[in-house]
């Protein structure tokens, strides 16, 4: 039996969770519409085995099994949503510095900004008088 990677095996403990509840929700949906494991495996095209593996939540089912599986129930629909650049709001706050370094406005001088806040620079116009 080859090894397993390491990412396989040092899976952060809340992703972990979350894929046993993936598999759980799916197991979920197959009793639901009364279908065995055996009849999953045929329409996903892999082994029962696997389909077992997949209801377990194990990190070693391809994401293609994964995705397959929830085509079968109706939700692949969902999973372009799952990475989507709008979403990335990491990315997006590095966007908005990148932005901010490269910006073609320089910044006023000291001289600059002091004569914008003096008021004695500015010149006074008198009151309308009648």
């Amino acid at each position: 039996m080859p090894k397993r990677p390491i990412a396989l095996t040092s899976l952060p403990p809340l992703v972990q969770a979350q894929l046993r509840q993936l598999g759980e929700n799916l197991s979920i949906a197959r009793k639901r519409r009364r279908e065995s494991i055996k009849t999953w495996a045929a329409r996903i095209g892999v082994s029962e085995p696997t389909v077992s593996r997949m209801e377990k939540g194990d990190p070693s089912v391809g994401i293609g099994i994964y995705a397959t599986a929830l085509w079968l129930i109706g939700r692949a629909q969902a999973l372009p949503d799952l990475a989507a650049p709008e979403h990335d709001l990491g990315a997006l706050e590095d966007a908005v510095r990148a932005a901010k370094l490269r910006s073609v406005r320089k910044p006023l001088s000291i001289e600059a900004r002091l004569a914008a806040k003096s008021p004695s620079t500015q010149t006074a116009t008198p009151p309308d008088t009648p």
